[in-house]
C-alpha cells in the first residue's frame, strides 16, 4: 500500500484530473465567472450600504436598534 497520507492521496488525485481536463477548464471558468457576477455585481446593485451615511459606530448602532424596535413592533 502507499505510504502517503490520506491528504497528500487526495490532493494527487485532484491535482492529476485537473491537468487532465479538456473541456473542465472551461467549465471552470464558467463556475468562476457565475460566482463574479453573483457576489460582487449583485451585491453592488441589490444590496446597498445604508449605513454610510451614519459616520460614527454609536449612529450607526442607534439606527439599527431603532430599525430593529420598529419592525418588531409594527410586523
Amino acid at each position: 500500500m502507499n505510504n502517503e497520507s490520506i491528504f497528500m492521496r487526495i490532493y494527487h488525485f485532484y491535482l492529476e484530473g485537473f491537468q487532465k481536463m479538456n473541456i473542465g477548464r472551461t467549465l471552470w471558468i464558467i463556475i468562476l465567472i457565475k460566482l463574479f457576477i453573483i457576489f460582487i455585481i449583485l451585491k453592488l446593485f441589490f444590496f446597498p450600504n445604508f449605513l454610510k451615511k451614519y459616520g460614527s459606530n454609536e449612529a450607526k448602532e442607534e439606527y439599527v436598534s431603532s430599525e430593529l424596535i420598529q419592525r418588531a413592533i409594527n410586523p
